[in-house]
């Protein structure tokens, strides 16, 4: 019960990659490169075991993107062909791959590290992946030349992928879409029926991870426009409790979403947001224990798992590994209270 985890990203060592920024480019080439990964992974998840994380990830060591890390090894995108576009509705601009003819898994695109990671943790193991919907918002597409039809063979692919991971031992597949947050209707009417189709066959735990965004200044000058009480989660709730999807991984922590949305979520485990990815303050285990008990008025104890609300990517890395073990503690605190 209330076992603990992490939502995305984990900060790269100096070694590895440029230091708090995304798309950070590799410190290494060649074989050297993947030494670095392989390092960089097992570091993660033994900082993470320190921490007293109970269900550990990858840290996505081994990728600069949680969308482009996918990407690389699809054939029918050109990465040479880069598109500046607006993502998440135009919130930022991206330099973007194409599609330029029908997509193809070349390799699969993690299961090395997901195999690095597995042997080396004891464990619970949750691996992410991109969601349908946001690779289509992450990428421009002259051969399909429609959403859904790009989404849903995108999810034929990650379904693929999915599997592999389930196989070498992956306990949680996690599928990351922040579109679901900017797109509401179009979240409701096809992001969920595409999410299906990546889960297609898989017996392992499924999640969605659904949040506000990395702590960038885009994300954090966004959220100062959506008023007093951020009800976005209020548009797709509903449909997410109907669906096959076992987990919702969502925001809470510094945040203003209201927590009566998580009532929605009757049914589901609810990966709750306990550590604010967007500022630079350690939150005190008092502070993480009070935005458990909050959720607990509306989540049972044993559907919650007290996580991070986003990737950590682009924090300090001790600042990171310190908001973890607030985590922890934090979390240990409500336990004590129920006597567990």
């Amino acid at each position: 019960m209330l076992e603990t985890t992490i939502a995305g990203s984990l900060p790269k060592p100096f070694w590895l990659a440029t230091p708090k920024m995304l798309w950070a480019p590799w410190k290494e080439t060649g074989a050297a490169l993947a030494e670095a990964k392989r390092d960089a992974t097992i570091l993660a998840l033994k900082e993470q075991e320190d921490c007293g994380i109970d269900i550990v990830t990858d840290g996505e060591q081994a990728r600069q993107h949680f969308v482009h890390g996918f990407l690389e090894t699809i054939d029918g995108i050109d990465f040479g062909k880069r598109v500046k576009m607006g993502i998440r509705d135009n919130r930022y601009v991206a330099d973007c791959p194409t599609v330029v003819g029908p997509l193809t898994r070349r390799v699969s695109a993690h299961c090395v590290e997901a195999r690095i990671a597995r042997a080396h943790t004891r464990r619970k193991l949750r691996f992410a992946l991109p969601g349908p919907m946001t690779i289509v918002d992450t990428i421009a597409d002259e051969h399909y030349r429609d959403r859904v039809k790009l989404a849903m063979r995108f999810a034929e692919l990650l379904n693929e992928e999915a599997r592999e991971l389930q196989a070498i031992g992956v306990d949680v597949i996690q599928f990351d879409e922040p579109a679901f947050n900017v797109y509401l209707e179009a979240a409701a009417d096809w992001g969920i029926a595409a999410l299906h189709r990546a889960t297609e066959g898989l017996a392992c735990k499924t999640a969605v991870h659904i949040c506000y965004g990395y702590g960038i200044k885009p994300n954090i000058d966004w959220k100062a426009t959506l008023g007093g009480a951020w009800r976005q989660y209020e548009a797709v709730f509903p449909a997410l409790a109907k669906s096959r999807i076992d987990q919702v991984s969502l925001e809470c922590a510094g945040s203003r979403v209201p927590v009566e949305c998580l009532g929605l979520l009757a049914g589901k485990d609810v990966v709750l947001g306990a550590i604010d990815v967007a500022t630079d303050r350690v939150e005190t285990p008092e502070e993480v224990a009070a935005t458990i008990r909050d959720a607990m008025r509306f989540v049972p104890p044993e559907r919650i798992e007290p996580s991070t609300n986003c990737g950590m990517a682009p924090l300090d890395r001790t600042l990171a590994y310190a908001k973890l073990a607030a985590l922890s503690a934090g979390t240990a605190l409500v336990r004590r209270e129920l006597g567990r």
